[in-house]
């Protein structure tokens, strides 16, 4: 077998679900980015995702306040960005005006979307039973909103440790649902 031990700290890695998202929130007038990959989709209709949001973050502090926030899908153009919005702290530095970020009004949630980004999702919580253990935030999406323009949008997917996976080509293989 040519397969080597890898070291658990590492499994996270091998697993990342999908695309590394900036996640806004706002509340009591200041507003924040937050860079963010441990998320994933739990049902269809309505849609659900849940999204772990560290404790010591201050987006946490946000979101378990108004309970709302848009999910934004950054590309490829947005990875410095994206990587300095993780880097920095909302706490003391406004993001949006640090990384020249445009927020734009959502329709149904006070968190902005940011205009830049390739998709937006705006989303409620609806659960947060598993937040005290978990950072584990349920979020229902409420609205979505994407740029038809972006045919195969060239997003980021975190590996760990700094390295990033571009995706983009999409394949369409035989399926029976339909």
């Amino acid at each position: 077998m040519g397969k080597k031990s890898c070291p658990l700290s590492r499994v996270y890695g091998l697993l990342e679900p999908g695309p590394v998202v900036l996640i806004t929130t706002a509340s009591k007038g200041r507003t924040n980015i937050m860079t963010q990959s441990w998320h994933m989709m739990m049902e269809f209709e309505p849609p659900l995702l849940a999204a772990i949001v560290s404790g010591r973050n201050y987006s946490f502090d946000l979101l378990k306040a108004s309970r709302e926030c848009v999910i934004n899908i950054p590309t490829l153009e947005l990875a410095q960005a994206v990587v300095d919005c993780g880097n920095t702290s909302g706490r003391t530095v406004d993001k949006f005006e640090a990384l020249r970020l445009t927020p734009v009004a959502a329709k149904c949630v006070a968190a902005p979307l940011i205009k830049e980004c390739y998709a937006s999702i705006e989303c409620r919580v609806t659960d947060t039973r598993m937040v005290n253990q978990y950072n584990l935030f349920i979020l229902e999406a409420v609205k979505a909103w994407r740029d038809p323009a972006q045919k195969n949008p060239r997003t980021l997917h975190h590996r760990g440790n700094g390295a990033f996976m571009i995706a983009g080509e999409t394949v369409k293989l035989p399926s029976k649902m339909k």
